[in-house]
């Protein structure tokens, strides 16, 4: 069977639904051969079972191996997916995982810094993302090119709304995409969005899409995880664990990820942050343009950015990341 690589790709979290459903992904995928499952859950009651079910499910051709041990886990990793954070819950935003989670980023830049200081990416998924990913980023000692998160839900939230909307094909709708935090200050970009071809700010004012039902989607694009969790209980865990596991095959050499990323920005304008932007995440890993939109398009990019640096000089207050004067001190890249 042919893999896009056979260089070590490390689940964290694998224990969870999010990590176990992302371990199945990447072996039907084919992305490589050598696949490590990491939990901090014992391993008789996390990875080890997941990986067993793997195992049963006939991927014979792939290396599984399962562990507790961050040293075994991580040695000689050249790709890294983490889900390793507390899940959100019902009534939560991902602002409030903040303190706790983005110790676990502490802790797993670290690790990455101590164990595989030539890993080649590392995308993350755990709530705050823009935060976590910031934090491992930070920790690492890795290029910014170097760790991405999931930013994709909203803009698949977005085109999945619009093409519920007017009866089409997700595929028909393009150019669906927001910018900014992961949380319900992201910026919905609707000026390059195209319905089978025709632009939404065309049809947008019309009675076929009154101004008003817009703006409701918006709202309720920003406020899509809070939605999964009442319909099933339980935060997402099938769309972010496909669409992680599709932006580390494509820095393994796959299909180009087509949808943005959260990235490390700092340009003068937006500076040492986490948060999305027009990317292209491929094997050269990823760069980043800033997305131009209407006026009111870019101030609301403008204010979801200060939002995120307020929870960013939260984290200097709480005292897991140091001033940003200090920053190059433990990350020369940045």
């Amino acid at each position: 069977m042919a893999f896009l690589t056979d260089e070590k790709l490390v689940i964290v979290g694998a224990g969870g639904m999010i990590g176990s459903n992302m371990v199945q992904s990447a072996l039907m995928m084919n992305l490589t051969s050598n696949i490590c499952l990491y939990d901090v859950f014992p391993p008789e009651v996390g990875p080890v079972g997941v990986a067993e079910e793997m195992r049963q499910s006939g991927f014979v051709d792939a290396c599984i191996t399962a562990t507790a041990d961050p040293a075994v886990a991580f040695t000689g990793a050249k790709y890294i997916i983490s889900s390793g954070g507390a899940p959100r819950k019902e009534g939560m935003t991902r602002e409030d995982l903040l303190a706790g989670n983005c110790k676990i980023a502490e802790g797993l830049g670290k690790d990455i810094q101590k164990y595989c200081p030539d890993v080649k990416h590392v995308v993350i998924i755990f709530n705050p993302a823009d935060l976590t990913g910031l934090v491992t980023l930070l920790y690492s000692g890795l290029k910014p090119g170097q760790v991405t998160t999931l930013a994709a839900l909203d803009s698949t939230r977005l085109q999945s709304a619009l093409a519920k909307k007017f009866g089409v094909m997700q595929s028909k709708v393009t150019g669906a995409h927001t910018f900014g935090g992961h949380g319900e200050q992201m910026a919905v970009f609707g000026s390059a969005v195209k319905i089978d071809g025709k632009p939404l700010y065309d049809i947008v004012g019309t009675p076929e899409f009154p101004t008003e039902e817009w703006e409701q989607m918006k709202k309720d694009v920003t406020q899509g995880g809070a939605a999964i969790i009442k319909l099933r209980g339980r935060s997402s865990f099938q769309s972010p664990s496909l669409l992680s596991v599709q932006m580390i095959a494509s820095v393994m050499g796959g299909e180009p990820f087509r949808y943005p990323a959260g990235t490390y920005v700092s340009n003068g304008k937006y500076d040492h942050i986490m948060m999305a932007m027009d990317t292209t995440l491929d094997k050269n890993g990823c760069t980043y343009r800033v997305p131009q939109g209407t006026p009111e398009e870019n101030a609301k990019l403008d204010a979801s950015y200060e939002h995120l640096c307020k929870m960013r000089d939260e984290l200097v207050t709480l005292n897991i990341v140091p001033p940003i004067s200090e920053w190059s001190k433990i990350n020369p890249n940045l």
